[in-house]
């Protein structure tokens, strides 16, 4: 009976420590799966109720399945041309802080000049100063140039690039601190000029990097709502039409509206990472 019970002991202490050997090799990942899982859920029931038809005026109780929600988007009073100036706000904004950022990231980086110091102090304090301050404070000044600003569209749009710059600015300065310069140099010895090389060789490699800058300078922008808010007048982007809306009734097509955007948003990340790891690529094989 011994005899026969030590090696089932032994199986089972055996059996134990592979699983313990399993947990710690694999306990991190788990982790990461959890928490990716806490933050996607809110998102996941968003898209899910994307698709319900509910009886009332709030869309929280599960009624059925509809595609109608999506089909007719735009049948609420004033959603469509919210996103419409949500959209033009956005995509203007982010051009405009993508062109800044990148120049002022490139002077930061690679030219020593009177208050640099100071200059790359200032990029961060749109990051570090709260909305409400950030907001109150813009709109204190174009109450004050009245006779330049009047609050809506033009307002919003000076307030988004404002912020929007800095995320430019550390972003592209990232890319540019890891740049191989060596690039730069083998092409002008070749003969290309300044500015034929930084069409050529820099602009094509901090292309991914500018990229990545605008898509979260436009998911910041269209999804500010402090700041907009204060300085918007009697222009309604989607954020301030959700707020409005939630007041009264929580129609599906808000639901719709916010799911599109976070599967564009989620495509164009996805061809931004395939963008720079084929561009990574392309630079190995250059080298």
């Amino acid at each position: 009976m011994t005899a026969l019970a030590e090696p089932a002991r032994s199986s089972r202490l055996g059996l134990g420590s592979r699983a313990w050997r399993f947990a710690k090799l694999h306990a991190l990942t788990v982790y990461a799966l959890a928490v990716v899982v806490y933050l996607m859920l809110p998102i996941a029931v968003v898209i899910l109720f994307s698709f319900n038809a509910p009886k009332g005026r709030f869309n929280y109780v599960w009624q059925g399945f509809t595609l109608d929600n999506w089909v007719n988007w735009n049948s609420i009073l004033g959603i469509q041309d919210a996103v419409v100036t949500s959209l033009e706000v956005g995509l203007l904004a982010t051009v405009v802080a993508t062109v800044l950022g990148t120049l002022i990231a490139m002077a930061i980086v690679r030219h020593h000049f009177v208050g640099r110091s100071t200059t790359n102090l200032i990029v961060f304090l749109p990051m570090s100063t709260p909305e409400i301050v950030l907001g109150a404070s813009l709109l204190t000044l174009f109450l004050n140039t009245t006779a330049v600003f009047q609050l809506g569209f033009v307002t919003i749009f000076i307030a988004h690039v404002m912020f929007i710059v800095s995320f430019v600015v550390v972003t592209v300065k990232a890319r540019l601190i890891g740049f191989d310069r060596h690039l730069e140099e083998a092409a002008m010895d070749l003969g290309a000029n300044e500015l034929t090389t930084f069409r050529k060789v820099t602009l094509p490699l901090i292309a991914p990097a500018m990229l990545a800058a605008s898509l979260l300078g436009f998911a910041l922008s269209i999804d500010d709502f402090v700041i907009t808010y204060l300085n918007s007048g009697s222009t309604q982007t989607f954020p301030i039409f959700v707020w409005g809306a939630a007041r009264v009734s929580v129609p599906p097509q808000i639901n719709v509206v916010a799911s599109a955007i976070f599967l564009i948003a989620i495509a164009l990340a996805l061809g931004n990472v395939f963008w720079e790891y084929r561009s990574a690529r392309r630079t190995q094989g250059a080298t």
